[in-house]
């Protein structure tokens, strides 16, 4: 079967109190994440000035969250998310405290950060799949697009927020007491979860197989279904030929432009408020045909990146309009395939099947990475903006031509009824 069949029932009356909570802690609690993210890499930056460093740092941050996903996304499937969002986010919050005390006794080490960023990202692989597969229980069917663009929202809070922000921050307190505000964050997101519960489809006990069978399931969910296994596919794509392009948009900037870090940093922030502004459109505009709004979004976002470094050098106004525009197209282009997926797979996968997604993802980023070091050898920084920008619009739009993705989210007649929603004891 080539779609995806309605996935959770109606969360009941005063469902909006229980998301808006849960949902404004979550925000708070990434918001100051990514506020120390910046502050603990400018440290790195200032103390050391290396570019390894920052590399180093760069993988303890990201590289456990992409290998462990799959592993938290079948746990979450499998226990309450609800309690493992609380132990995620307060064992990050732990390690933060360790880094304030480290800190403050002048001990800190740079390997004291590199542990303190991998432990973080490993929790965010179970974090993350137990939050996003939760959404789906928080809020009725007709409210997931919305759900979907409030979060690409928040995604650009953090991107415009998290630098100033941290910057202000070291400007007026001591390091330390900057990270201290990530603990504040944590236990105001941890608050909402320890009051509310949280509705979750679960298999039933006796009917649970082991934890390797259960990830397999998982995986035969998104390779056996056709639209699934195109989508990953087609996503997997547009990240490796695009992820480059953000990695280095500084010597663009730089090279092409002439500019220095006010531009970078200008451009970055600009890039922000596009998100915030392709959020608050998905939100207003929640848009019927899901997968045709992604493909066309993502096409227009990945086109004007091309058209960025195609702008000429004197006109760098020009390139920022182009990297707004992307920025908006994408965040407009992301709500819809987040909640295509929350609403046509059932509950009691989605944390496997939307982890796997962000496994995909995150490891054909770095291989991206690892092709455009040799090809921007021969054909330069401009030019991998454009090479990468125009194939990755060019996959989008093929996939405009394929029935079985045009197909996701047509809901079949005579679908299958929705399975027991039970409440966590």
């Amino acid at each position: 079967m080539d779609t995806l069949t309605p996935a959770t029932p109606h969360p009941g009356p005063g469902w909006q109190r229980r998301y808006w909570a849960v949902f404004g802690g979550q925000a708070l609690s990434l918001i100051g994440s990514a506020l120390t993210q910046f502050v603990l890499l400018w440290w790195i930056t200032d103390t050391t000035g290396s570019v390894a460093a920052l590399s180093t740092a760069g993988m303890a941050a990201l590289l456990p969250q992409a290998l462990l996903g799959p592993l938290g996304g079948t746990l979450a499937d499998r226990y309450s998310r609800r309690v493992i969002m609380i132990v995620a986010d307060t064992v990050s919050a732990a390690c933060m405290l360790v880094l304030i005390v480290l800190f403050a006794t002048d001990q800190v080490q740079l390997w004291h950060v590199y542990v303190m960023m991998f432990v973080r990202s490993c929790m965010q692989a179970f974090q993350a799949p137990a939050s996003a597969a939760s959404t789906a229980m928080l809020v009725p069917p007709e409210f997931l697009d919305r759900a979907a663009g409030l979060n690409q929202t928040l995604m650009g809070i953090m991107t415009i927020a998290a630098a100033p922000l941290g910057a202000l921050a070291i400007s007026v307190m001591p390091l330390g007491a900057a990270l201290s505000i990530d603990v504040v964050t944590a236990l105001l997101g941890l608050v909402p979860l320890l009051i509310y519960r949280i509705p979750q489809i679960r298999t039933p006990r006796e009917e649970r197989r082991s934890v390797w069978a259960e990830f397999r399931e998982g995986v035969d969910t998104v390779w056996q279904h056709p639209g699934l296994r195109r989508l990953y596919l087609l996503l997997a794509l547009v990240v490796l030929t695009i992820m480059p392009t953000f990695t280095l948009t500084p010597l663009l900037v730089k090279a092409h432009f002439g500019g220095g870090a006010a531009q970078v940093a200008l451009m970055e922030g600009l890039s922000g408020v596009g998100m915030i502004a392709g959020g608050v459109l998905a939100v207003a505009l929640a848009p019927k045909n899901r997968i045709v709004t992604m493909l066309l979004a993502l096409a227009v976002s990945c086109g004007t990146l091309a058209l960025t470094a195609l702008a000429p050098a004197q006109t760098f106004w020009l390139g920022v309009v182009w990297w707004v525009v992307s920025g908006l197209s994408f965040s407009f282009g992301n709500a819809p395939m987040t909640a295509l997926l929350q609403s046509g797979v059932p509950n009691q996968l989605q944390g496997r099947v939307l982890s796997l997604l962000s496994t995909v993802m995150g490891l054909a980023g770095p291989l991206g990475l690892a092709i455009a070091g040799p090809l921007g050898q021969a054909i330069g920084v401009r030019g991998l903006f454009v090479v990468g920008g125009t194939l990755s619009a060019v996959v989008c739009m093929l996939g405009l031509f394929s029935p079985t993705l045009r197909g996701l989210g047509r809901a079949p007649q005579g679908s299958p009824a929705v399975p027991r929603l039970s409440s966590e004891p």
